[in-house]
């Protein structure tokens, strides 16, 4: 089994304290309506100290807030360090994000690297580095925002097993590290290490090149300093400190 009772609470926290600190929603210490499903998860949440009361309303303490900074931590690195590897033809030993740059929609985008040849390593690399797979999947399917709190009834769809049993399914059938072998893994690793590094470099080129987007004037100081926090990853066998800790003592 890859998800665990203590995995699907930590998620569940993930999402109602993401709620709570960039959502709008007001979580009542009585609750009702929807939010009634969810009230024994804020008891414990509380009961650890990562929520508690003010006036009629939960809020988020500080040691909530470090959790979710981490985790935020860890969801960046997934996006830059991981999602690479969403999309690999093992056969000819391509990564279709080699091409991300090349398409002007995200249709086009998707439609090339949903072709049948490639396939998804992120389950495979996150096992051989000792990283808990289900937290791919789930990070996987906030980027895809499988878990919508602007939609009727999403506290509902949060206590139940559904989303669960998908990413359950999804590791349980995910390709895994024996299936490629210990040499593919590392070479694949190591391309995919370089491929993540040049695709930093050209985002950051981009945005040097166009301010008006959010870019940096041609300031070059934040492009060095994120090339340089993931050098480390040039090692195949390289796991940021971040991931070693479990995000809630429950």
């Amino acid at each position: 089994m890859y998800i665990t009772d203590d995995n699907k609470k930590t998620f569940k926290a993930i999402i109602l304290l993401d709620e709570m600190i960039n959502g709008s929603h007001a979580f009542k210490t009585v609750a009702n309506g929807d939010d009634s499903v969810l009230e024994s998860l804020f008891i414990e949440l509380m009961s650890k100290g990562y929520v508690q009361t003010s006036g009629i309303n939960y809020e988020v303490t500080g040691k909530g807030k470090e959790v979710f900074d981490t985790f935020m931590k860890r969801y960046t690195e997934y996006l830059k360090v991981y999602d690479v590897y969403s999309y690999v033809d093992l056969e000819k030993g391509e990564f279709a994000f080699s091409r991300y740059f090349d398409f002007d929609t995200d249709e086009a985008w998707l439609s090339f690297a949903g072709d049948e040849r490639f396939d998804d390593l992120r389950i495979a690399v996150a096992i051989f580095k000792k990283i808990d797979p289900a937290e791919i999947v789930f990070m996987s399917f906030i980027n895809e925002n499988r878990f919508d709190t602007a939609s009727t009834g999403w506290q509902m769809d949060l206590v139940s097993d559904n989303e669960w049993d998908n990413i359950e399914e999804i590791c349980a059938t995910a390709i895994k590290p024996d299936e490629v072998g210990e040499d593919a893994m590392l070479d694949m690793i190591g391309q995919g290490s370089e491929l993540m590094m040049k695709l930093l470099k050209q985002e950051k080129e981009q945005e040097a090149n166009n301010p008006q987007d959010g870019g940096n004037n041609g300031d070059t100081v934040v492009e060095e300093e994120t090339v340089e926090y993931y050098e480390p990853y040039y090692d195949p066998y390289y796991i940021s400190p971040i991931w070693l800790m479990p995000l809630f003592l429950w």
